[in-house]
């Protein structure tokens, strides 16, 4: 492994005063901001693991017998009931 012989940057330079979100991460979560969300019908579900291939955020979670979603993380996209062959995910309005 080749080491560098000093650092990327000087760490010193870096100035105060920088915006928040560049500096602190941010508690927020894209379910927290999600417009619709989806909701898998177990019993259409065969498992087929479409929605897990195509979901973008990797929210899709494997149960014994369907796959489920981690709305904390699903951010409302609608890619997993798009794609699912089986129709067995559909999106509602959020808080509806």
């Amino acid at each position: 492994m080749i080491r560098q012989s000093r650092p990327f940057f000087d760490e010193r330079q870096i100035p105060d005063d920088l915006c928040p979100i560049a500096t602190r991460p941010n508690p927020m979560l894209p379910g927290d901001w999600r417009n619709l969300r989806p909701v898998v019908d177990r019993a259409k579900c065969v498992k087929c693991a479409v929605c897990w291939l195509y979901c973008p955020v990797q929210c899709v979670v494997e149960k014994p017998a369907w796959f489920d979603i981690d709305l904390a993380a699903c951010k409302g996209c609608g890619i997993c009931a798009h794609e699912c062959p089986h129709h067995a995910i559909r999106m509602v309005e959020e808080g509806g």
